[in-house]
């Protein structure tokens, strides 16, 4: 699948010796449950006008990035190389490994805790996360949703994603390699 490039100011290098070994998926909107408009590719960038929506007040200032963006519409957007580290997951912790940042990649799917996700998101993410996982091995078996590395903090990708379809996809893709 092919994927357009926005560069992130958001961005530092992964602390040496730090092999890539945990996927992330969050789903982010904005406005909250809008989609569209380019205001995700605009945070990312710290392009976000607070002016454009109430909402941008509370957060033009924050400095976030993601690996991956991954539109309703299944267009993916890579912000960072996988080789660095993005600002996705802010305090975290994998398996009592904090620091999650340091050795993940994150993967945003435009969308809301409180609704479904498009066949076109699940087909881009499921190429996603096949093409990391074999760029990065360790990755294969660390699959988790940002509410599973920041419990009480975050709620993302909510109930709606449909986890099992992911895993189903992957463990058949697997079992025909």
């Amino acid at each position: 699948m092919p994927v357009r490039h926005i560069a992130s100011p958001n961005v530092n290098p992964r602390p040496e010796q730090t092999p890539v070994r945990l996927i992330v998926l969050h789903n982010i909107s904005l406005p909250p449950a809008q989609f569209g408009g380019g205001y995700i590719e605009q945070f990312f960038q710290n392009k976000l006008d607070a002016n454009a929506h109430p909402y941008f007040q509370t957060i033009h200032e924050l400095k976030v990035s993601a690996h991956l963006l991954i539109l309703r519409t299944g267009e993916m957007i890579q912000f960072v190389s996988f080789n660095d580290r993005a600002w996705h997951a802010g305090r975290s912790s994998y398996l009592g490994v904090p620091e999650c940042n340091d050795y993940s990649v994150g993967i945003e799917l435009e969308g809301t805790d409180d609704q479904p996700f498009t066949e076109a998101q699940y087909t881009a993410v499921i190429a996603a996360i096949l093409s990391i996982q074999q760029a990065y091995p360790h990755t294969r078996r660390h699959l988790a949703g940002h509410s599973d590395i920041a419990p009480g903090r975050k709620t993302d990708p909510g109930p709606y994603l449909d986890w099992q379809r992911i895993r189903r996809a992957l463990a058949d893709y697997y079992a025909g390699a």
